[in-house]
C-alpha cells in the first residue's frame, strides 16, 4: 500500500504548447507497472482550454468544481458541470476545459500504450471555442 498525501506532489503549470490560457496540473498518481492508469487534477481558469487532442486507450474526466466545456470533432461543445464523468473512446480527437466565465476542474485518468499516453494537436481557436 502507498499513501500520496495531499501537498506532497508540486503543482505545475499547464504548458503553452498543449494549453490556451491558465492552466494548474496537480498530479495525482502516475503509471505504477503492470498497470497503464495515470491520474492529475486539471484547473482551467475561466477561458483556458487543451489543444486539440487524442489518447491511445482513451480518458476519462471527473468534473469536481465549476463549469467546463468539453467537444469531440465533428460534435457540438457539452457543457460539464460537478459530478459529470465524460468518457473519450481511444483515438477520439477531443478538447476540453472551462467555460468563457467560470473556472473548472476535473480529474483526467488515461492509459499509457508503449509508453504514451496522449498524442497533442493544434490549438483551440477562439473561434472553436465559442462556436
Amino acid at each position: 500500500m502507498e499513501i500520496r498525501r495531499v501537498g506532497s506532489q508540486a503543482s505545475g503549470k499547464g504548458p503553452q504548447e498543449w494549453f490556451t490560457g491558465t492552466v494548474r496540473i496537480d498530479p495525482l498518481f502516475g503509471v505504477v507497472r503492470p498497470a497503464r492508469a495515470a491520474g492529475n487534477a486539471v484547473t482551467f481558469e475561466p477561458g483556458a482550454r487543451t489543444a486539440w487532442h487524442t489518447h491511445p486507450l482513451g480518458q476519462t474526466l471527473i468534473v469536481t468544481s465549476g463549469c467546463g466545456r468539453v467537444q469531440g470533432e465533428g460534435g457540438p461543445i457539452e457543457e460539464i458541470h460537478p459530478g459529470d464523468v465524460v468518457w473519450f473512446e481511444p483515438g477520439e480527437k477531443h478538447w476540453h476545459g472551462a467555460s468563457p466565465a467560470t473556472a473548472m476542474t476535473h480529474i483526467a485518468i488515461q492509459e499509457s500504450l508503449d509508453g504514451k499516453a496522449v498524442d497533442w494537436l493544434e490549438k483551440v481557436t477562439d473561434e472553436q471555442y465559442s462556436s
